[in-house]
């Protein structure tokens, strides 16, 4: 069983650590979104890519980012030398970031970048980067236009936003890997990440939306919505921007064609849907989820 797994952050990387159970290393491939990436302190970061790869390597903080039991001398000592520190990276965190920044340095591709940072954490599964090309999220918000990683933590995401860019993301395109991955997967899932900032970056790559058409794989859409609410992070704060409203029906609508199937825990018209309880908050509850997932979208054929 091959399964790719288009993801952003926290509901994504859930998903496909229950998936790691469900397939295995050798089954899973995650395209995950790089619309978030920053570069800070002299490295570039990858909050998404690295987020998955943290959860799949069982290091997971329990802050929901970064690596379990990191220590903070690095932080510590450029906020003693009065620099600002409002981007927090633990020093193994660093580590990885740093791993990336040396590759992308000596001309590799940021493919094959990120790709020394999931050996790095003994991780078997591919973790891909949506592209090869920098793609930037901007946030405007209150007259002013801000890097995505400068408006969520510095500006503490304070809206209202009047308007969202992925700068670069037209000259971008998924990189052969990316292809491969979704031409060659038995199913492809969407996870359960916002679905304008999280997986709408992902789908602004030319080529993307038009690969997802193209597989013979199903496609399926997790919802990031429960009980009609979101469950955590400035998912709310963009939807509403989009016109969204917080439910299963309205991400349908956001996907439009792609989709030959949505899982949510309630109802949903128009597409043949899963309704189960999507909460993914511990070991079983992520291997339940991801198992009925994969198994309702065997059930869909093209």
């Amino acid at each position: 069983m091959r399964v790719a797994l288009l993801s952003g952050g926290s509901g994504g990387a859930k998903l496909a650590r229950g998936l790691l159970d469900v397939v295995g290393a050798e089954g899973l491939t995650v395209v995950a979104n790089t619309g978030d990436d920053a570069e800070v302190y002299g490295v570039h970061v990858s909050p998404d890519p690295d987020l998955v790869t943290y959860w799949l390597a069982d290091a997971i903080d329990e802050r929901g980012y970064g690596i379990r039991g990191d220590t903070w001398e690095v932080m510590s000592a450029l906020k003693t030398a009065g620099r600002p520190t409002w981007f927090r990276l633990g020093d193994r965190d660093l580590a990885m970031c740093l791993v990336r920044t040396e590759l992308l340095a000596d001309g590799r591709r940021l493919t094959d970048a990120h790709a020394a940072v999931v050996e790095g954490m003994g991780v078997g599964a591919r973790v891909l980067p949506m592209c090869d090309e920098p793609v930037r999220t901007r946030i405007e918000a209150r007259g002013r236009s801000l890097p995505f990683q400068e408006f969520m933590i510095a500006d503490r995401a304070e809206g209202p936003i009047e308007g969202l860019e992925f700068t670069g993301a037209g000259s971008a395109r998924p990189t052969p890997e990316v292809l491969a991955a979704i031409a060659e997967a038995d199913v492809v899932l969407i996870g359960p990440s916002n679905p304008v900032i999280s997986i709408g970056p992902i789908l602004a790559v030319p080529g993307m939306p038009e690969a997802l058409r193209a597989t013979s794989a199903p496609v399926v859409a997790m919802s990031p919505f429960v009980g009609g609410e979101v469950v955590k992070g400035p998912t709310r704060l963009f939807c509403d921007h989009a016109g969204l409203e917080p439910d299963a029906s309205a991400m349908v609508g956001a996907y439009g064609d792609l989709l030959d199937g949505v899982v949510a825990d309630e109802p949903v018209d128009g597409v043949p849907a899963l309704e189960t309880d999507t909460l993914m908050g511990d070991p079983d509850a992520r291997r339940r989820v991801a198992a009925a997932t994969v198994e309702f979208a065997k059930s869909l054929l093209r």
